[in-house]
């Protein structure tokens, strides 16, 4: 079995391939955050350890990497916005993957937001996957803002070999006002 260390990052493509559009700005914002040394993020993507899939790759070869990823990942980073779309694309195939079969914590990173006390109030922007395993309390979930500090927080805390004892066996999440006051984001 191969050592888990990565993070796998998911989001809805929206449909481009423009980096500059939809959901893949955050991860290219995320990608900057993770090699510029002014900001405390660092963390081994997991898209970054396999050979790159081409946009006209067959479906079967692009799952087949994808899963090849996931067996090297100690947590999902699934990126959510207002465009994420219920049915679309990869990524529900992504986490269902992540956990039914890998077992992976899932940090739900929205967009648009401060902080992330009450994430029944954003079930409106989840995928169909996420929205089902969540409902039949089978993904481990911790809900957060995409903000850099809270991002780097999580990715330390949550994976397959650390799920921070309890905090973990909900789907429901999310770290406690106190922490959102140290990180002054209310």
């Amino acid at each position: 079995m191969s050592y888990r260390n990565g993070t796998y990052v998911a989001f809805d493509g929206n449909g481009t391939i423009n980096p500059t559009q939809g959901d893949m700005k955050y991860y290219g914002l995320l990608q900057k955050w993770n090699t510029d040394k002014r900001f405390d993020l660092n963390f081994s993507d997991s898209h970054k350890k396999t050979y790159q899939v081409n946009d006209s790759s067959q479906k079967r070869t692009l799952e087949q990497r994808l899963l090849e990823r996931m067996r090297n990942s100690k947590n999902m980073l699934l990126i959510v916005s207002e465009d994420t779309n219920w049915d679309r694309g990869m990524l529900n195939f992504e986490i269902e993957k992540a956990v039914d079969y890998y077992k992976m914590p899932i940090i739900i990173a929205y967009t648009g937001y401060a902080y992330i006390l009450n994430p029944i109030g954003l079930e409106k922007l989840w995928p169909k996957a996420l929205y089902d395993r969540i409902k039949n309390n089978t993904a481990k979930c911790i809900h957060i803002p995409f903000k850099e500090v809270v991002i780097t927080a999580a990715i330390s805390q949550f994976s397959v070999h650390n799920e921070v004892g309890d905090m973990l066996n909900s789907p429901m999440c999310t770290y406690s006002e106190e922490s959102y006051r140290n990180w002054r984001l209310l």
